[in-house]
């Protein structure tokens, strides 16, 4: 049996002590998988929430995420924010600007925010490409931690960024701070469920681990799909469905006085 949900508090309190799992789940049943095996954090569609997903998942700490662009304005974050927490989030993921997280963190809001490579904003970083292999470019992702820090976030995603960089970063920060690609120094290593379950067809990150093959069963399950459709078109071609056992009786007696009805 699982404990209790963890509270923030919860996971400040271990920072440094314990690694963390973490999984970005898009379905219940991902939700209910994630749950099962122990994973302790999740990020998940903001969609995904409320009472179906509490109960497959009643005891992991969930990241919704709140999509950049999607939300303009501080007040459109604090609302989506709220609305997310309602629903069974317990903090929510923030790629905006500091004013919008400090803002956050003002209403008591659980912000978790993001360093290094930032897909929202990669054209800045080179594109889709490690960041921090340079003491200028460690330097700024320092930076940008430590202000993301004094905004109030408690929580932040640090994404393809050495793994020597980023624990220096994690052992001088409050915060804390989950790696996607970045090294065993932080504080939780977060990967893609799809990635896990090997259900990607395209790029595979460097930092993926893939666990299963999934692509494989889809498309086993995609053949037998067609041959299921082909063989019910054929069945309708011929005259083969529906069959007799298909089709609800009616007593001759019955249909007798119909048919006279009609004439």
């Amino acid at each position: 049996m699982r404990h209790r949900r963890p509270t923030v508090a919860d996971l400040l309190s271990i920072k440094g002590k314990r690694q963390l799992s973490m999984l970005r789940v898009e379905t219940l049943k991902e939700a209910d998988a994630a749950e099962r095996a122990g994973v302790d954090l999740v990020s998940v569609p903001p969609s995904l929430l409320g009472a179906a997903f509490r109960e497959a998942a009643p005891s992991v700490f969930a990241f919704p995420g709140l999509e950049y662009g999607d939300l303009v304005t501080a007040d459109e974050y604090i609302r989506a924010a709220f609305q997310a927490l309602k629903a069974g989030g317990d903090a929510v993921y923030c790629a905006a600007g500091l004013q919008t997280v400090r803002r956050m963190r003002d209403e008591g809001i659980p912000v978790c925010g993001h360093v290094g490579l930032i897909p929202s904003k990669a054209t800045w970083t080179g594109g889709f490409r490690a960041v921090g292999k340079t003491s200028l470019g460690a330097l700024e992702i320092w930076r940008q931690t430590k202000a993301l820090e004094e905004a109030g976030a408690f929580a932040a995603e640090i994404e393809v960024v050495p793994g020597e960089v980023a624990a220096a970063i994690s052992e001088r920060t409050s915060m804390l701070m989950l790696s996607m690609g970045a090294g065993t120094g932080c504080d939780a290593q977060y990967l893609f469920a799809d990635d896990v379950l090997g259900a990607n067809k395209g790029h595979v990150p460097r930092h993926a681990k893939i666990y299963r093959n999934f692509a494989a069963e889809y498309e086993r399950l995609q053949q037998e799909r067609i041959a299921a459709f082909s063989e019910y078109v054929a069945d309708v071609k011929s005259g083969a469905y529906p069959a007799k056992s298909h089709l609800v009786g009616i007593d001759p007696v019955e249909l007798e006085a119909f048919l006279q009805s009609m004439a």
